[in-house]
């Protein structure tokens, strides 16, 4: 099975967007926290910015590729929600960011107060996080053969924060304030190049998007269903679809 961290640059290319916000939203400067840092697209970022790069992230796999990728960065395995982050920064972390990493916690609030812990009293954290008033085809597009119910919403996993009013209130009794989430949509892209000077049409990255979730051990019927259903999301030839999401601020 395909796995995540083998699919990093897959997914940064049709994530890429996302981290672009993120990056012009939260002014990388002094030392940088990214929470759930996967394999490395901020943590990149944050060097290139000139800042100092720490990421925390539970996948060991996914640490290793960030590692190779951006040997400046300090990675450190662990739970953005217990993990105690005091030893890799000194008076606490000047920014705070993630790139869909926040929405994984058993207690979002218990989280939240435990990164708040290592900031500085100036910190900011910018994170993107899906929402739910529009049909997400992130989580269908081609799945929706196997599995047709999207992600739930209120529970761990990538919609916990679709609805806004109860991520503020997770921020705010963390002791999180001038909060601001604002809507954020983008497009995934998913063609790359073929080697010949031309862009694939995306089916097959799109399915090995699938993979990386585990839905790899169907039946050739069953496999001819779903690039046939990706085959619907389609713009100008190239496998595509929009992402609606919340761009979120707060202040520490």
């Amino acid at each position: 099975m395909t796995t995540w961290a083998e699919q990093g640059e897959l997914f940064d290319q049709i994530l890429a967007p996302a981290a672009v916000a993120i990056v012009a939203t939260a002014d990388l400067t002094g030392t940088v926290l990214d929470v759930g840092c996967g394999t490395g697209a901020l943590l990149e970022a944050t060097v290139d910015a000139g800042a100092k790069a720490v990421g925390v992230d539970i996948s060991p796999e996914m640490l290793r590729v960030a590692e190779r990728r951006v040997p400046q960065a300090i990675t450190v395995l662990g739970d953005g929600q217990t993990t105690d982050l005091s030893q890799y920064v000194g008076a606490g972390f000047d920014r705070l960011v993630s790139r869909f990493g926040v929405m994984f916690f058993a207690d979002p609030t218990a989280a939240f107060a435990n990164l708040r812990r290592f900031a500085a009293p100036s910190a900011t954290m910018t994170f993107v996080c899906w929402r739910d008033d529009q049909p997400n085809l992130m989580f269908t597009l081609g799945t929706r053969i196997l599995a047709p119910n999207p992600p739930p919403s209120g529970v761990p996993g990538p919609m916990a924060f679709a609805d806004a009013d109860l991520l503020r209130g997770y921020l705010s009794d963390a002791g999180w304030h001038d909060i601001v989430i604002d809507r954020f949509e983008f497009v995934s892209t998913y063609g790359t190049p073929d080697g010949h000077g031309t862009t694939t049409d995306g089916i097959e990255e799109r399915l090995s998007v699938i993979g990386a979730t585990g839905n790899t051990d169907v039946d050739d019927e069953t496999l001819a269903r779903m690039r046939a259903d990706i085959a619907t999301s389609m713009v100008d030839g190239v496998v595509a679809h929009p992402n609606y999401c919340w761009l979120v601020t707060a202040r520490a």
